[in-house]
């Protein structure tokens, strides 16, 4: 293992046997041995392989069932592999599965010290940082409570607290995060950042994207146990978005017989990243400013005009055309659909083309965008019968340029009144 590494996973591997009935596993383990199985294989991994360096942020991500949870449990050492091989360097602390780690007959003080314990530290050690530990879980006198009596989140606080407090080299977070309130998770979040600049190694497992695309600078996306896709972490988000859409696209083809073939996209603009079931594809999409010239080039308060050229490949009714911008770093930051709009589009015949404009105001911090459209079929405000039939992801890229008159401090900024009253004497 290379000095510079902090985990390395080598076609790791977890197999378990699933029995019909209750009896079968007693069965299989009498009788096994002359040839006779009662069970049957299901593989939750198999064959994944990579290595995380020094000081890196891994997101895991993929849809229930993918084999997440079960990678981080068999690099936490809570799992053995069934084959292959995985090797950590460094302290390593993990927030897995909401219940583990913690002895609920004892109180949030006793698990606390009974953490540092695991983890090799002394209970001096454990006192001098517990002040610490229980103003960062903010759970008041449900400190010296048993845990069987805490909420998920007040659960959630004290480990992420605990986890935290043994300064590891490696910290592993499950989904753990998502039952906290939205400003814990958001001091959970600026920790996290914090503990990076000095070095943490982080694998982090979470199904929001913007958590993902912000704390991560490498993307694991697994499907069925498998790698599918190891690299950038906004790339690795992109194709998990490209595979859920697929997937529903294939579900709703099944019941919706005139979408099932899909067309091949013929035309339209370049992007690696580009999905749909092809039967309305893009054509072409522009920017331009408000005396119709072409821009890619834009200062606070220019009026930005999007325009979007479409084909259909077969008779919609329901159309819908949407567009998002993404900062460099993957993050989205506004983007709207006509059907949000209650823009009502019109009926479009096979062979018919239509063009959409958007138009609105930069109000985004100085840098480079990019701009992601797509085009699906909806007519429920739930979504429900959502069919995607194009969908590029940074097809057309732009730049804002600083004002020195009017700076932007933020990711964009959002108009607002201001009003003031000056008090008499």
């Amino acid at each position: 293992m290379a000095e510079d590494l902090a985990i390395a996973v080598r076609n790791a591997a977890k197999r378990y046997v699933l029995y019909d009935q209750p009896q079968d596993r007693l069965k299989h383990s009498l009788l096994w041995r002359f040839g006779r199985t009662y069970g049957r294989e299901f593989w939750a991994l198999r064959d994944v392989s990579f290595e995380v360096r020094k000081g890196e942020t891994v997101g895991i991500i993929g849809r229930n069932g993918s084999g997440k949870s079960t990678l981080l449990q068999i690099i936490a050492g809570v799992l053995a592999p069934t084959a292959g091989e995985v090797q950590v360097r460094g302290r390593l602390s993990a927030l897995l599965e909401l219940g583990s780690g913690f002895n609920a007959e004892f109180t949030g003080r006793e698990n606390v010290f009974l953490s540092g314990a695991i983890n090799g530290l002394s209970p001096d050690e454990m006192q001098s940082r517990f002040e610490d530990i229980a103003a960062f879980a903010d759970i008041g006198q449900y400190i010296d409570q048993p845990v069987k009596l805490y909420s998920s989140g007040m659960y959630a606080r004290l480990a992420f607290a605990a986890a935290i407090a043994i300064d590891p080299d490696i910290l592993i977070v499950d989904e753990i995060l998502a039952v906290g309130d939205l400003g814990f998770q958001q001091k959970c979040v600026n920790r996290l950042h914090s503990m990076r600049r000095n070095g943490l190694t982080l694998l982090f497992v979470s199904h929001s994207p913007d958590f993902v695309k912000s704390l991560c600078s490498k993307g694991l996306f697994l499907i069925e146990g498998r790698t599918a896709y190891w690299g950038s972490a906004e790339q690795a988000v992109d194709l998990y978005f490209n595979y859920v859409r697929e997937q529903a696209n294939l579900d709703a083809m099944r019941v919706h017989t005139e979408l099932a073939n899909p067309v091949s996209f013929q035309s339209g603009p370049r992007s690696t990243t580009r999905y749909g079931t092809g039967h309305v594809q893009i054509q072409a999409v522009e920017l331009t400013d408000d005396t119709g010239a072409r821009c890619r080039v834009f200062t606070f308060a220019d009026w930005i005009n999007l325009h979007v050229r479409l084909k259909a490949h077969i008779d919609v009714r329901h159309l819908s055309v949407s567009f998002l911008v993404r900062d460099v770093t993957g993050i989205d930051l506004m983007g709207t659909t006509t059907f949000d709009e209650r823009a009502v589009l019109p009926d479009l015949h096979r062979g018919a083309e239509l063009t959409v404009s958007f138009r609105f105001r930069n109000f985004l911090h100085l840098g480079n965008y990019g701009v992601s459209v797509a085009l699906d079929r909806v007519s429920r405000q739930d979504g429900s019968d959502n069919i995607l039939f194009d969908q590029v992801d940074g097809c057309v890229p732009f730049t804002v340029l600083p004002d020195p008159d009017r700076p932007v401090h933020y990711k964009f900024h959002c108009p607002v009144e201001i009003s003031f009253r000056q008090e008499e004497g």
